[in-house]
């Protein structure tokens, strides 16, 4: 759930680059997790997209995003998890019999969805030692298996991570084709799922209730912070008093108030990391030689209004002879 970027092109000509929006993540996975996986003809002719990282900060709604996929797809979800694989399938052998089984049910009952939560793990540059689940057991055979994927083959790898900054960018990206990072909402985005949300929870919208001024003091909060506070405030108790006792936006603020939200700073550590994967740096050089083209037609407008000039006084010369 989420609402379309208004104000991007906007910033875009003040030559800032927006966050991308809720309604823009849900496009991306559409295109990239949905649509090919979910016909064999056009899986096996569109770009083969074999795996995607989903990143972003704690109640953004990444494993919602892949329980969607499987839900719209219809698909089988198999859980590679560090956690969950943890102490099964023990040894070399054990590894290359459980992958084994992973790829041999999964094309069987395909399409298939692999899932594989806190996916920096695996390529971690140091494991804490409180650590026991063994991240790295996938480190060498994922990478392997993913590019063993044939375009008739309808399984998609989907990570998700909290923290990708705490894994090596370069065997990050190597893993997983498309990276989509997930920002908090924008004040349309919060409107609306507030708007959604307190009518899915029995909820009624009340001239008392400024959804204007809530979705601007919610700034930072997550989807999933959002839901929080909802259902805190709209119990059963609550919603039985609605016709007597109105919903107002100060409800709201309480609950807010004693969640932390996501600061700039931990979204700036987002974006840091995100323009050093490939896909970042291309976006970069993409818009440094735009603004280099810009610049350059400048200076050839400039060149040639001065040679005009000096046409021009050679022309007055010649009458005054």
């Amino acid at each position: 759930m989420g609402e379309y970027s208004y104000l991007g092109t906007t910033l875009r000509q003040a030559n800032i680059e927006p966050m991308p929006s809720l309604s823009d993540v849900r496009r991306v996975i559409t295109e990239y997790g949905v649509l090919p996986m979910g016909s064999q003809t056009v899986h096996e002719t569109a770009p083969h997209v074999k795996s995607i990282m989903i990143a972003g900060p704690h109640g953004t709604g990444k494993r919602m995003l892949v329980n969607a996929i499987c839900s719209e797809l219809g698909a089988n979800l198999i859980d590679l998890t560090a956690e969950n694989i943890c102490g099964r399938y023990p040894g070399k052998a054990g590894l290359t019999m459980l992958l084994h089984l992973v790829m041999k049910v999964g094309k069987l009952l395909q399409p298939t969805v692999v899932y594989i939560g806190n996916a920096e793990k695996t390529f971690v540059k140091k494991v804490p030692k409180n650590d026991m689940s063994d991240p790295k057991r996938l480190k060498k055979e994922l990478p392997k298996i993913i590019k063993k994927l044939a375009p008739e083959d309808r399984i998609l790898f989907v990570g998700t991570s909290l923290t990708p900054w705490d894994a090596d960018v370069k065997s990050l990206c190597q893993c997983y084709q498309k990276i989509v990072l997930i920002p908090r909402p924008d004040y349309a985005s919060r409107f609306l799922l507030f708007k959604e949300l307190i009518l899915r929870n029995g909820g009624r919208l009340a001239p008392t209730l400024d959804l204007s001024s809530l979705a601007k003091i919610s700034d930072g909060y997550t989807p999933g912070h959002i839901i929080t506070a909802v259902k805190h405030v709209l119990t059963e108790r609550r919603v039985q008093q609605l016709h007597r006792k109105p919903l107002t936006a100060l409800e709201f603020v309480t609950p807010l108030a004693r969640i932390d939200p996501i600061y700039k700073e931990e979204e700036e550590q987002f974006k840091k990391w995100y323009s050093k994967t490939p896909l970042g740096k291309k976006r970069a050089k993409l818009k440094a030689e735009e603004e280099e083209g810009e610049g350059g037609g400048k200076g050839k407008s400039a060149k040639g209004g001065k040679k005009k000039g000096k046409g021009k006084k050679k022309g007055k010369g010649k009458k005054k002879k």
